[in-house]
């Protein structure tokens, strides 16, 4: 039986709310750029709920004016122990632009899909108005646009390296990934700090103390997964000990590109390290400090963050008004956390790590259960996913292997042997929930890695359960549609990408097939595919156009590469080089070059064939024509012998040139690219 939540089921949002429960003042107010919906894939609404079951009072201001009075940042008062900027699920400016820069149609995690209600950059803005208004409280980040953007990062947007968002910001820490365990840790550490009458604290007018920024940092200076700065190298806590990375400054990224590559490759390799070092990087006359991150968490842990009273509905402040993310998700359920295929441009690893966090099946249940009672449930979940719909409960089977394990990813370049891939407890779960009687059907709408499905395992049982989730899959949890993501078509280009061959594409498309045939079904595979990746070029597309022209497919889940903060393809496409080698990858970088590689995707769309023509003449590949279009090139139409090295837009300024970047109008002599590579050569 649905029911209808009351008012004050919902974490506050105004004083009216506030007063609702009996309060004058919060003990930590968020700041949202997304609206608020209180379900567990809205971080605010997951870190507010978690602050809560702690016995804090915590209310959510979700997408503030940012403009005239900011009377919306004063409406709730000051809070008693901290400002946290949740800027939203998406990093703002990804949400907002397209790879071409371009407006998006919509705001995803608005109302009505609105593009005026979030700045760009919600984090900076926020955090400064706090600051202005309130100077002496303290702001805590979180949220995947901080995160992401910890330490120094390429800002596409930009097109410049840019330091620490706390630099940016002026907040007083970040607490970097999911977030639960550190901010619990920081709740503890700065309720005793209040209660122990501490020299720095600030008082209301009835004497009531509250935390103030210098208090809450001498609080999370040494607390694992948090981000701070220091102002000078004798103030960093216990000062630079032997086991901590010292990175590259940020000037010395702007001068070397090169130091950038180096230091993603210790970045992305201490993210997803079960024992890992703490980073330290020079940043304008400071030292941004990167704790290690705690363990992954236990299901225990991980069952109490998604069995907390959301009411899994938008505030009643948007009814009758359709937030489209929330449209998506409303009758989802995400089954795990984690990835461990490190995928070149995800930024799932570097933000939950690769370490995969599994719920138990009873949390599961119970949280179907929630989904039933809600308003217009028909009985069909949309997913039972998760960031790869199947690597839940799968993990290594010798701990101590993984504690001393470097990779970023457990199934690139191979497989490894001590990964234990079962399928079959992620079997038991969608047995599980299709017996309920409330559910009809239950489908998975996350990306499916079908590497970890045709690998021969040695082990006759982990084989069979492979085979039998397929089967199962196919035949039971496909909407008509079942979406993959080989992401390309070159193997040279999925090396760079950490994705297997494609040749695994067509084996699984046969098996598709076959087991559609077998049970009477005529369901479609949708493969992702990705244009523009670093090492990708014109004649790679041309390609793979042909190989999906020849599978039959006229492709509509493409996208162009977008590069996003703390990725290592991002950092191949801003600096030129591969963060694992330092060797030199070609980037396709102009709007122009970017345009000519994602027009492939649509050879067959006639108003797209004849730049397809010229561009298929420019790079020299006229014989690709004949398969593309079925007709052989004329003997007017000149062939260019070999392949034009393509002109590049200039780098952003400050930047040291990267390998296939334009060079600068003083020569090679004085060029630093040149300068290494003549030392190299010495």
């Amino acid at each position: 039986m649905n029911t209808t939540p009351l008012l004050s089921d919902f974490l506050p949002t105004t004083r009216k709310e506030m007063a609702l429960r009996g309060w004058e003042q919060a003990d930590v107010i968020l700041l949202s750029a997304d609206a608020y919906v209180d379900h567990p894939s809205f971080g605010a609404a997951v870190i507010g709920r978690l602050l809560e079951a702690e016995g804090l009072r915590v209310a959510i201001i979700p997408q503030p004016d940012w403009h005239g009075d900011f009377r919306d940042f004063t409406r709730l008062g000051r809070p008693r122990l901290w400002f946290g900027v949740a800027p939203g699920c998406m990093d703002s400016m990804v949400n907002k632009y397209t790879a071409a820069r371009r407006l998006r149609s919509e705001d995803a995690y608005s109302p009505d899909g609105r593009h005026d209600l979030r700045p760009e950059y919600p984090t900076i803005v926020y955090t400064r108005i706090v600051k202005q208004l309130y100077p002496d409280v303290p702001v805590v980040l979180g949220g995947i646009e901080a995160s992401m953007r910890r330490l120094t990062h390429y800002d596409y947007w930009q097109d410049r390296l840019r330091p620490s968002i706390l630099v940016d910001s002026q907040a007083d820490a970040i607490l970097y990934g999911m977030g639960e365990q550190p901010v619990l840790e920081l709740v503890r550490r700065s309720l005793n700090l209040v209660e122990s009458g501490h020299p720095s604290l600030a008082y209301d007018a009835e004497g009531n103390s509250m935390l103030t920024s210098s208090v809450l940092r001498e609080a999370v200076c040494d607390l694992p997964q948090a981000v701070t700065l220091h102002d000078t190298e004798e103030t960093i806590p216990g000062g630079i000990g032997e086991e901590d990375i010292v990175l590259h400054s940020f000037d010395d990224c702007l001068h070397n590109l090169r130091h950038h590559a180096e230091n993603f490759h210790h970045i992305e390799e201490q993210s997803n390290r079960l024992k890992a070092q703490r980073l330290i990087q020079p940043t304008g006359g400071k030292w941004v400090v990167v704790n290690p991150p705690y363990p992954p968490m236990t299901t225990e842990q991980l069952d109490h963050s998604f069995d907390l009273p959301y009411t899994h509905l938008p505030h009643p402040k948007y009814r009758g008004k359709r937030i489209p993310a929330y449209e998506m998700i409303r009758f989802s359920v995400c089954l795990h956390r984690g990835c461990f295929g490190g995928c070149a441009f995800c930024t799932i690893s570097a933000h939950q790590g690769k370490f995969v966090m599994t719920r138990s099946k009873e949390s599961i249940l119970r949280e179907v259960e929630k989904i039933a009672q809600l308003p217009d449930f028909r009985g069909n979940l949309s997913d039972l996913g998760g960031p790869s719909a199947n690597m839940y409960g799968m993990r290594g089977r010798n701990a101590k292997a993984c504690a001393t394990c470097r990779r970023p990813s457990c199934i690139h370049p191979q497989i490894c042997p001590n990964l234990n891939s079962d399928h079959r407890p992620l079997l038991e779960i969608y047995k599980a929930v299709d017996a309920l009687p409330y559910i009809k059907k239950s489908f998975i709408g996350s990306g499916v890695r079908y590497d970890l499905l045709l690998h021969d395992w040695k082990d006759d049982a982990l084989n069979r359960a492979a085979a039998d989730y397929t089967r199962e899959l196919i035949r039971h949890h496909v909407s008509g549609r079942l979406k993959v993501a080989p992401e390309h078509t070159s193997d040279r280009v999925l090396r760079l990408m950490r994705k297997p061959s494609f040749r695994l594409f067509y084996d699984f498309k046969r098996l598709f097939d076959q087991i559609n045939r077998e049970s009477g079904l005529r369901q479609q595979i949708i493969p992702y595919f990705i244009s523009s990746h670093p090492g990708c070029h014109a004649e790679d597309m041309a390609e793979l156009a042909i190989i999906t022209k020849q599978l039959d497919f006229q492709l509509e889940q493409v996208q162009d590469f977008t590069p996003t903060p703390m990725t290592t393809a991002t950092t191949m496409w801003a600096t030129g080089y591969d963060p694992d080698t330092l060797e030199p990858v070609f980037v396709a970088r102009t709007p122009a070059e970017k345009k000519a590689q994602r027009m492939f995707f649509f050879w067959y769309k006639p108003e797209d064939r004849r730049a397809i023509e010229a561009e298929l003449h420019r790079i020299g590949r006229t014989d690709l024509l004949n398969q593309l279009f079925g007709f052989k090139p004329s003997a007017t139409q000149p062939v260019k012998s070999k392949k034009q090295p393509p002109n590049h837009q200039q780098p952003a300024q400050g930047r040291q040139q990267a390998p296939n970047h334009p060079q600068p109008a003083q020569g090679k002599k004085k060029d630093p690219y040149y300068q290494h590579q003549n030392q190299k050569r010495k």
